[in-house]
């Protein structure tokens, strides 16, 4: 056995057992998620996170593993942007709070299945054509740029998706949650209920995401094994981190700058990926692309939280003498 299917086979053995320890164990069905439990199970999927990267460094050498660190960092901070469009459908189609972990959880095992069937054929063109790295570059400048300067969230409408108008034109659609239950039968015929919908919803919001965190990825590393380690295990936090975060997210008002930043930054070593490599040897270039990560994420996130308690302060009404 390779070195390659070794790693291969322990990220399975891993995740099927930290799978099971979640749902089974920290996890309840048609339960509501605490912030205590929420923080328990984001520190726990973190804590996979970076085991994985030590075992990572162990086995492949400290370049893989800072790439797999960069990609995971990446896609975790593109996963609190996510936050923001799942809060919108779950409250457009007012979903109960004992629900959300069940439709999350198959919304997000949905959106893996989506994501290794994008990655496995985004890796076969760039092995095939690697022109269509410089293509995802200029896609990433752009990207970087329009979302540095506009934000699509404040105007997004679930309901007017083409999503969710597809579902409406060819599918049976109830107005209510059939009282937890996806599918129910009206008149003997089936009816498919709002969980349904939130969870499609769900999968395909997560899909469109992927088209810029996948290209994101692989202008990180090329390496197969780093870009599905990296997504799934950022993925599957997200769960737990949607109900830790899902009351502050709307006060990281820079987040969506500090990703755009690094949109740009990647596209940009993506487009002068020749010239830069003979200046910079690869090792290098890895552990700048994860300085930058760190330097525009935790710097839009505390710039936020300073510019909200500002606010906050600003607002308070003045002492009269």
């Amino acid at each position: 056995m390779s070195t390659q299917q070794f790693v291969y086979l322990i990220f399975g053995i891993v995740l099927a057992l930290a799978l099971v320890f979640d749902l089974g164990i920290i996890s309840k069905k048609n339960k509501e998620v605490s912030i205590k439990n929420a923080f328990w199970q984001t520190i726990f999927w973190v804590v996979l996170a970076m085991s994985f990267f030590v075992f990572m460094w162990v086995e492949k050498g400290s370049k893989p593993a800072l790439e797999y660190l960069s990609a995971y960092l990446m896609e975790w901070s593109l996963s609190i942007d996510n936050i923001f469009v799942f809060i919108l459908i779950f409250n457009s189609f007012k979903v109960k709070e004992k629900n959300y972990s069940r439709v999350l959880l198959i919304g997000i095992l949905m959106a893996i299945v989506f994501r290794i069937m994008f990655i496995t054929v985004g890796v076969a063109l760039v092995a095939q054509f690697h022109w269509i790295l410089y293509g995802f570059g200029l896609f990433l400048l752009y990207t970087g740029y329009k979302m540095f300067t506009t934000n699509d969230d404040d105007n997004f409408e679930p309901h007017e998706t083409k999503v969710y108008l597809l579902l409406k034109k060819y599918l049976p659609l109830a107005s209510h949650d059939g009282n937890g239950k996806f599918m129910v039968k009206e008149n003997g015929k089936p009816i498919y209920t709002t969980l349904f919908v939130v969870v499609i919803l769900l999968a395909s919001i997560d899909l469109v995401f992927a088209l810029d965190s996948i290209p994101a990825v692989m202008g990180i590393s090329k390496d197969k094994l780093v870009i599905y380690t990296s997504n799934i295990f950022a993925v599957l936090g997200l769960r737990s981190l949607f109900f830790l975060l899902r009351r502050a997210v709307n006060k990281f008002d820079f987040l969506q700058q500090g990703i755009a930043i690094v949109l740009i930054f990647i596209g940009a070593k993506m487009l002068g990926e020749y010239y830069i490599d003979q200046w910079i040897d690869k090792t290098l270039q890895t552990v700048l692309s994860l300085l930058v990560i760190l330097i525009c994420i935790s710097g839009s996130i505390g710039y936020s939280i300073y510019f909200d308690k500002k606010g906050k302060i600003d607002s308070l009404p003045e002492e009269k003498n």
